[in-house]
């Protein structure tokens, strides 16, 4: 979940035209956090059907890594794009898997994060677009104004910054992010 957080919350710096606000540190801790959030149920799962049965000494460790995994192939089958997984089945010249049970997780994992970089990539993009609008329009009105040697970008942020403050974009962006993977 990591990847795709991390990828928005920097097309959103990038699209507001600010270049370390809010600073890398920042995006990085939001990012982990969420991924907490998101993890939440994953975590708790492994928690109770791996970590403490092996620490109460009920399961061996190769029993508490399988359930681990179950709970993680779970998470990863939910969010990978079935061409993706396709593709890397395709490269691993295997033959396709019974049940999603049986996916290698040698092949689940690079499927995973590739679609999880398509993923943030198209949210990314749809974040990114009135933005460019907003450019757009000042970089119009600057220049039909006759003012060809006024940057664009020191109008235009502000611009951006308001809006994206007052239509509480920090909250939607992360409300959409944890949507996203439901």
């Amino acid at each position: 979940a990591f990847t795709r957080i991390v990828i928005v919350l920097s097309f959103v710096r990038r699209a507001l035209s600010t270049q370390e606000i809010p600073p890398t540190p920042v995006i990085l801790g939001l990012s982990m956090f969420l991924t907490f959030f998101v993890m939440g149920p994953t975590f708790d799962r492994v928690t109770s059907e791996a970590v403490i049965p092996y620490t109460n000494g009920s399961i061996k460790g190769s029993q508490a890594i399988a359930y681990s995994s179950d709970a993680l192939r779970d998470f990863m089958l939910k969010q990978v794009r079935k061409s993706d997984l396709a593709l890397f089945i395709h490269m691993a010249e295997i033959d396709p898997p019974k049940t999603a049970a049986d996916t290698p997780m040698r092949v689940l994992i690079p499927a995973f994060v590739i679609s999880e970089l398509k993923t943030a990539f198209i949210m990314g993009f749809c974040l990114y677009i009135p933005f460019l609008l907003i450019d757009l329009v000042v970089s119009t009105i600057l220049m039909a104004m006759g003012m060809m040697m006024m940057p664009p970008v020191v109008i235009s942020t502000p611009l951006k910054i308001l809006l994206f403050v007052l239509v509480d974009g920090w909250q939607l962006v992360t409300q959409a992010l944890t949507a996203s993977f439901k």
